[in-house]
Parts: structure tokens; sequence; C-alpha cells
């Protein structure tokens, strides 16, 4: 392997899992993160002599020649201003963070015009097999001598490689992942707000359900800030969480005023705009309710109780209303999205399964009140990101996690087979 020395400013889970595989593939890898955590660090990497810890971000940026910035995206204009003048000069540096603008704009500001800027996105958690996963590359300001040693470098991680700029890579994310987590996110606090753990009920047990109750988990097992920075600082993904929550609040309202007409026509719009018109007619259905049935974390019932799936019908009048084909960007999309995209094809391709949902909406009360508490949700998630407050925006999130958190290890376990299983056929 050459002496090319890789930096990586920030440990958390990502950036712990960037320098073992690094490490593994025979790279050198400096590391560091906050100085209360140097020595619990170098007591971790004890065992492998590739990767050496740093007491903090000015030594190496001294020392690598491939530095990777793997901080919170709130926090990516203070680290870099504070450790970018340290660079080694005419290294490459880049960043990690699923929001490219604020990273981009912080490199642009404060790094040594010398320096070199590729910045990477890896589409999947840490504990995601990341081989076939797709990873952004993102060439903003190198040489192609040096992309293609970024691109060498990052081949480790045997994931598909998506070029793109930092522009088309904060669009397609906040298409991909901004209403995804925003309607999972709404699910917990309505759940929480029903003081409801939703697979101890036959009503959110099997098929379709299971992908609710295990990605919502999923989601709130993770830290607060890997969805914050993408809300927030996304200008696309303010504008799509606020859609979705209208849509949410229209189709309720609908529901309760018991206008069947009105909210079929709606939907099946919708439905055609997103799914019949993108070219899906004919072709293989993503995922199917009975290969979802085995993954689930209650006992499944005979028979299931009938679900109007607000929050699915939500997401595709969403992608409607914005002009959104999800399939355009299959290529560059999250393991979550893949699964909801895949559940919500499911729905809208079935006509007698999509017309049982819209009687249930009208006719049947069983889920009127988790409804209510989802619409608010919904609503309350819109709001917090609108205000642009990340305080606020953990609260609320670090409420709703320690209500779950005994559940979250049988969670990610049955949510790591799911994906592994039916993400081969997306």
């Amino acid at each position: 392997m050459e002496e090319t020395v890789i930096g990586i400013i920030g440990m958390g889970l990502m950036g712990k899992m960037y320098a073992r595989r690094m490490s593994a593939a025979g790279w050198r890898v400096h590391a560091c993160d906050t100085i209360d955590k140097f020595k619990a660090l170098e007591e971790e990497f004890s065992d492998n002599e590739k990767v050496a810890i740093f007491e903090d971000g000015y030594g190496v940026s001294r020392s690598s020649d491939y530095i990777i910035y793997s901080v919170e995206a709130e926090t990516i204009g203070k680290v870099v201003a504070e450790y970018g003048r340290a660079t080694k000069k005419h290294a490459i540096v880049g960043g990690q963070t699923s929001c490219k603008a604020p990273e981009v704009a912080a490199f642009e500001r404060h790094l040594p015009p010398d320096v070199e800027i590729i910045s990477c996105h890896s589409l999947h958690g840490p504990n995601v097999d990341s081989k076939e996963q797709p990873l952004a590359i993102i060439k903003h300001r190198a040489s192609q001598q040096s992309f293609d040693l970024v691109c060498r470098i990052l081949s480790c991680f045997g994931a598909k490689h998506v070029y793109l700029s930092a522009k088309a890579h904060d669009r397609i994310t906040a298409d991909t992942q901004a209403v995804t987590h925003a309607a999972f996110l709404s699910m917990g606090t309505a759940w929480r707000s029903n003081n409801q753990f939703p697979w101890e009920t036959t009503r959110y047990v099997g098929g379709i359900e299971n992908v609710k109750c295990n990605i919502t988990l999923r989601i709130y097992s993770n830290k607060w800030h890997v969805y914050a920075g993408l809300a927030i600082l996304n200008p696309s993904a303010k504008q799509q969480i606020r859609q979705y929550a209208e849509s949410v609040t229209d189709l309720f309202k609908l529901m309760l005023g018991g206008h069947k007409t009105e909210l079929e026509r709606r939907v099946k719009t919708a439905g055609e705009a997103v799914f019949t018109a993108a070219g899906r007619r004919g072709e293989p259905l993503l995922l199917s309710d009975e290969a979802l049935d085995q993954f689930s974390l209650g006992k499944v019932p005979k028979e299931k109780t009938p679900n109007n799936h607000l929050s699915l019908l939500a997401m595709v009048d969403c992608w409607w209303k914005l002009g959104i084909v999800p399939y355009d960007h299959m290529i560059c999309s999250t393991p979550l999205f893949r699964l909801w995209l895949g559940v919500t094809e499911y729905l809208f391709r079935e006509p007698t399964l999509l017309n049982e949902v819209i009687d249930t909406a009208i006719e049947d009360n069983t889920f009127r009140s988790d409804d209510l508490e989802f619409t608010f949700a919904a609503r309350g998630w819109s709001d917090c990101v609108t205000f642009g407050d990340f305080s606020v925006y953990r609260d609320r999130f670090e409420q709703i996690q320690s209500y779950f958190a005994p559940r979250f290890p049988e969670a990610t376990r049955i949510g790591n087979e799911m994906i592994k299983v039916l993400l081969e056929k997306t």
C-alpha cells in the first residue's frame, strides 16, 4: 500500500467504521475526536497498528494527505474553522455530512487555496453492510489524479460509487431521505403520545406494519443529529417536510369528514402520477406483504386489522404535489428509502388493497386516535424543522428515543435481517 495517510476528524460511529475499514484495506489512518475521548479511543484502537489516535485535529490535519471531517452537519463550520488552517500543503479534504451546502461553504471559507476538496457520503448507517450500497463522491475542487486516489481509497467499502455535485447531492438526499425520516419520526411520536408499544397489539403486526415498526425503532436507535442536519440545513428538505405535514393534514380531514369521493380521487390521482406515469405498470413489485410477515416484533395474527395507512397515502400525495418521481433516485437511495418505497408501491399497485384502505379510512374508526396523534406529530416535526432549532429537535427526538430504548436491540437485529433479505430485490 502506498504511503498516503488518511486523516479522520470525528470518531463517532461512522468515523470509527471508516477507520476500521480503511485500515483493514492497508491504509494508514490518523484520527481524533474531542480531547475528552482521546484515552478511550487510544485504548479502543490499541491493537490496530494502522490507526494512530491524535489529541486533536491539528495533528491530524498537519500529517494527513486525505482528511475526512466526520462530524455533525451542525458543527462542520466551527470544526473546519478550527483545524482547516493547519491542513497539510496540497492535501485533499472532504466531509461525510448528509448536507453538503454548509460543508462545502466551510471548506471554501477556511481551507488554504492549495488544498483540494473531494467529499463523500455513505448513504447507509454504520451497522449496515456497505457492499453494493450507494456512496456519493463529490469532486468539488480537485485534479483528476487526486479524484482517482480518493475513489481508490473508498473502494474498500465495496459500495456503488455515485458521482454528483454538492447541489445535486443535497437535492437527491432531500428527495429520498427527508420525508422518509419525517414519516417514521411522526409514527414514533404518535405511538408514544398514545402510550403504545405498537408490536404488542395485533393492529401493528405483520406485513406493511412490520416495516413501520422496525424502521421507526431503527431511526430512533440512532443519534439525533443524523436526521437533524439533513432536515434543518437542507432548504429542499424543509419544503418537503412541510408538504408531507400538509398532505397528512389534508387527507386526515377528508377522512374525518367522510368525503370518500374526494379522498379516492386525490389518492388515485397521486398514485397514477407517481407509479403509473413513471412507467411502473407491469414492472415486478419491489416487495410483497407476505415476504414482510417473517420480520415481526410480535406474533402475526391470523386475521390482520384493516388500516387506512395514512402515513403511506400522505407519502405518495407529497411526492405528487412536489413532482418527485422516487424511482429516479434509486441509484442514490438509502436502504430505509427503498423499503419505504417498496411498501408504498405495494399498496398503490394492488387495487383491491388500495380500495380496502380507502374504505377503511372512511368507515372504520379503529385507527382514528392514532391518526389524530400522527397528524399532530407530522405538523410538530415540520414546525421544529422550520424553526431551525437544533436543541428543540434533539430534545423532541431523545424523549421519544428513551421511551422505545428497551426494544432497540431486538429491532436492530430483525431490521438488519429484513434489509439484507429484502434489498436484494431493490
